[in-house]
């Protein structure tokens, strides 16, 4: 695993933001690493709302993944995003999305790009840490819950004989 965990920035997480549409996001996500990596908000955009075409990144449970790759960036970029309300995302489930996970990956980072998706998908398939992140009181707690999450597989203790 890739630990996701450690590539993300605390600055990068957003709780209860006022957006009522994929389109407010997207732009909320583009603003979000503009200001703080000072990548184009309009790139973030494009490349979130580009795979969004492809088909939704709602994943069910109220939980969406949009990522994407960007020409020119050096590094992956990810934020949490908790939603106030709740917005369509056009989920497998027919729920809305009240969180997210926002993924940035170099244009290159094929294999790189399936691994996060694939972790991410993992972690937030968890009923536990979605109920945790839904009443962190701030992002300093929400980022700690993120950071500190195991797979189910790591922490299940072994059976004594």
């Amino acid at each position: 695993m890739v630990a996701i965990q450690h590539l993300l920035d605390p600055d990068n997480v957003l709780l209860d933001l006022d957006v009522t549409s994929k389109k407010r996001l997207f732009e909320q996500i583009g603003i979000l690493f503009e200001n703080r990596h000072q990548v184009s908000r309009s790139q973030v955009f494009d490349a979130l709302f580009n795979r969004e075409k492809l088909g939704s990144t709602g994943l069910g449970y109220g939980f969406a993944l949009p990522h994407g790759r960007m020409k020119g960036l050096r590094d992956t970029l990810c934020a949490f995003i908790r939603i106030l309300g709740d917005i369509p995302f056009d989920s497998p489930d027919g729920q809305n999305v009240n969180m997210a996970f926002a993924l940035l990956v170099p244009e290159h980072a094929n294999e790189h790009h399936l691994h996060l998706l694939s972790e991410i998908a993992e972690m937030f398939s968890d009923p536990d840490l979605r109920q945790a992140l839904a009443k962190a009181p701030d992002p300093a707690q929400a980022w700690q819950v993120i950071h500190q999450w195991t797979p189910h597989a790591r922490r299940q203790r072994p059976e004594t004989v």
